[in-house]
């Protein structure tokens, strides 16, 4: 389940909280956009950065302990070296790119996911078991209207699945859908700093695991039809 449906069904978890580290108090607009085409039994999701590394942990599941063909790019300021097989690395600015391509299992890749959390997998493959994800391997960035009053184009994760339920966790709203364009606003309202950090002198740790409250306005068109739902949330 992806992070946007976990808030709405009050399922606050690690993962959520991780997605709102970065932020101040603020409107933060057009974020974890999402366009999704559903024809016959196959869902065509479109994302920005926000939903790639979930992506990537939702196929590799399915992977598991079968071996397939992975490129794309690991990038973060850990040190992998030892940890993959690259082809080459990058650097800039302390942030390391490490470009890959070669044959690893599902649970090979989940297991990096879990001990580097932090770094972006811009990873593409193909479950062979109905699903096929495209993540642009580069370093996200936010996204940008090419016109002012248009919400930014979702260009930086493709997948493409025959799973149900997948498809719905992105559109909720209406079952029987055929296309739906959905932007979210996050409006973070007060940064709650847990008790146990109140004499913390490290800032990082204290940004890095402080709550943060506010709302999230999730406006969709979908077949045509508009629509605007808000939800509170701390994580």
């Amino acid at each position: 389940m992806n992070f946007i449906k976990k808030i709405f069904d009050g399922k606050i978890d690690e993962n959520v909280h991780s997605q709102f580290q970065k932020f101040s108090r603020g409107e933060f607009r057009d974020r974890a956009i999402v366009k999704v085409k559903k024809s016959g039994g196959k869902y065509t999701i479109y994302t920005t950065a926000e939903f790639a590394n979930e992506f990537v942990q939702m196929i590799a599941e399915k992977v598991g302990s079968e071996k397939i063909k992975i490129t794309g790019s690991i990038i973060g300021t850990n040190d992998l070296k030892g940890e993959l097989d690259f082809k080459k690395i990058s650097q800039f600015q302390g942030v390391k790119n490490y470009s890959i391509e070669q044959d690893m299992s599902g649970e090979e890749i989940i297991h990096l996911l879990k001990k580097f959390p932090k770094n972006f997998f811009a990873l593409s493959f193909d479950s062979g078991k109905g699903d096929v994800l495209k993540i642009k391997a580069k370093a996200p960035k936010s996204a940008k209207p090419k016109n002012k009053d248009e919400a930014p184009n979702p260009d930086n994760c493709k997948l493409v699945t025959t799973d149900e339920h997948i498809g719905k966790s992105f559109v909720w709203e209406k079952p029987g859908f055929k296309e739906a364009l959905i932007a979210h606003d996050f409006i973070i309202e007060e940064i709650v700093i847990p008790n146990e950090l109140k004499s913390e002198k490290d800032f990082a740790v204290v940004r890095e695991k402080s709550l943060r409250k506010g709302r999230i306005i999730r406006r969709a068109v979908i077949d045509g039809e508009e629509s605007k739902k808000e939800v509170e949330f701390a994580a």
